[in-house]
């Protein structure tokens, strides 16, 4: 079974960091993109960040450039985005999601074949 478990979340302070970790199990992530999506209450769920299989392309919401960070290890079958100067907006539910594609990355929903649960970020003082 194909399966994605996120970690990571928590409550953290306005300027705070926090790092997620996508964990794969029942398969190897080495010929998957990984994208990271949100979701906040009464709001679609949106692009954060995403990685090539290889990790040499990474594309980045706007909203979060320059602050996040989007990384892989596939020896340890385990992607991460640090999540630096976080803001209240950032609070939301994070997912992150793999597509059986190479040498690329897209933050488009329906790109995505492999979903995890979602670990929730709240930023707040």
């Amino acid at each position: 079974q194909l399966q994605l478990v996120e970690s990571g979340g928590g409550l953290v302070q306005p300027g705070g960091s926090l790092r997620l970790s996508c964990a794969a199990s029942g398969f190897t992530l080495d010929y998957y993109a990984i994208g990271w999506f949100r979701q906040a209450p009464g709001k679609e769920r949106e692009g954060v960040s995403c990685i090539s299989h290889s990790g040499s392309v990474t594309n980045y919401a706007d909203s979060v450039k320059g602050r996040f960070t989007i990384s892989r290890d596939n020896a340890k079958n385990t992607v991460y985005l640090q999540m630096n100067s976080l803001k209240p907006e950032d609070t939301a539910v994070y997912y992150c999601a793999g597509g059986r594609v190479l040498h690329m990355c897209v933050m488009r929903k329906n790109w995505y074949d492999v979903w995890g649960q979602g670990t929730q970020v709240t930023v707040s003082s």
